[in-house]
């Protein structure tokens, strides 16, 4: 048994988020004792099994700004998990004092846990380099992110381990990071299938699919595309907005009365960007004039999610050259068909014509694609039985608790991992 802490910053609802506490629960599984350690975590705003007991949660720091006059998140984000990472390494009771930390996003706090008097183990997770992420207006936006990319790449070589999460990036990373030695390891993220399963004998049982709308604003014989990402405008919603228009001068009337795109994404008040994009999506479906085919919902339960995956005839995932993403498989694992971009992780997930479509950044690749879908039903079923393969045999949950599993014992040798039992 080792002894695990994950270090995140915010334990909300996104990707990064569904990884962390799906690597825990495999950890968890091959029983190991699994913790996490956070700056941020609302039990009304995060995954159920962050909230419920599954696993111990401390917070720590969420008195630090995470902003400063409208600016400087970065800096912030940084020092708010320097605070969380000299907790773990020189406050953490001895009782609490772990063998393997866990971090990802931010690097920043592996220097700080090295020099932990117990000094466990550090492993990076690398969703995606941090100042790709940030954007490059203005000079002054650039000498302000100069020191803290440096800090990004210098502590990202610190790290005993270090993973990405797909192909795509670890070219990104080599790319990006030409000072470091370092060579990560690819683990894709998986799906915590069991729950998945659990969940739709649930919803059959009560024969939600069939008696009940996923809306009220849903009819029961709605062709539904679900959009799942977070309220973010690199998140591309705007696209299925233009597709789905593009799609109702394809269709005729009867056809298109029956489509419904149902946007359901991560929204946290604390967060502007997605307060605004909100409004700006509901502005464009106006603009559009899609009131009657779009419903925008925010934040949806985990159940509520896997009850729209499961009644949706189609997933479309709209972001450009996304690391990874973990929807795709999703969508695959619940046999839906996926649209989805051709760049990024969604290339390694998604096969094209099998499992779904590749499309450019056009609504007319994009919205072509869509029809097809629509017209073409046992093109749909096929393609959902694939995609549910694929997922089972490239992507398996058992498959990445093992990998993940043996490359802590990897990290923690025999005999220490012994001692740490003879202290407890």
């Amino acid at each position: 048994m080792v002894r695990v802490l994950f270090l995140h910053p915010d334990l909300g609802i996104g990707g990064a988020e569904r990884l962390v506490v799906d690597a825990a629960l495999a950890l968890k599984e091959r029983g190991h004792q699994v913790s996490f350690l956070t700056n941020h975590h609302d039990s009304t705003h995060c995954f159920k099994e962050t909230a419920d007991g599954t696993f111990p949660v401390h917070v720590v720091g969420d008195w630090l700004p995470r902003g400063l006059f409208g600016r400087f998140y970065a800096i912030c984000a940084y020092l708010r998990m320097l605070y969380a990472a000299i907790y773990a390494s020189f406050f953490m009771p001895q009782r609490e004092q772990v063998d393997v930390v866990v971090c990802d996003l931010i690097s920043v706090c592996i220097p700080v846990l090295r020099f932990a008097p117990h000094r466990p183990k550090v492993l990076f997770y690398c969703h995606f380099p941090d100042q790709l992420l940030s954007s490059r207006e203005g000079l002054l936006k650039r000498l302000y992110r100069l020191p803290i990319n440096w800090l990004e790449e210098h502590t990202i070589g610190l790290a005993d381990k270090v993973l990405v999460n797909s192909k795509f990036t670890l070219r990104v990373f080599q790319d990006t990071f030409r000072r470091l030695s370092t060579v990560p390891d690819v683990l894709y993220p998986s799906l915590h299938t069991q729950y998945f399963d659990q969940m739709q004998k649930k919803l059959e049982q009560r024969s939600a699919l069939l008696d009940e709308p996923v809306h009220p604003r849903v009819p029961l014989n709605a062709f539904i595309y679900l959009d799942i990402n977070r309220y973010e405008r690199k998140k591309n919603h705007a696209l299925a907005l233009h597709s789905l228009r593009l799609l109702g001068d394809m269709l005729p009337t009867t056809d298109f009365k029956r489509c419904r795109l149902i946007i359901a994404g991560g929204y946290d008040t604390r967060c502007m960007e997605n307060v605004e994009h909100f409004a700006e999506l509901g502005q464009l479906t106006e603009e559009l004039k899609l009131q009657d085919h779009v419903v925008l919902l925010r934040s949806p339960t985990d159940e509520e999610k896997c009850r729209l995956l499961f009644a949706a005839h189609c997933l479309l995932y709209t972001p450009e050259n996304e690391h990874f993403g973990i929807v795709p498989l999703e969508g695959m694992y619940c046999s839906k068909p996926v649209v989805a971009l051709n760049s990024g992780g969604p290339t390694e997930t998604v096969v094209n014509t099998s499992t779904g479509f590749l499309c450019e950044k056009t609504e007319k690749s994009f919205g072509g694609a869509m029809h097809q879908l629509f017209r073409d039903e046992q093109l749909r079923v096929k393609m959902g039985d694939q995609g549910h393969k694929r997922v089972q045999q490239k992507f398996s949950f058992q498959a990445f608790a093992d990998r993940l599993n043996g490359i802590i014992r990897d990290l923690v040798p025999i005999s220490k991992e012994s001692s740490a039992k003879k202290t407890e």
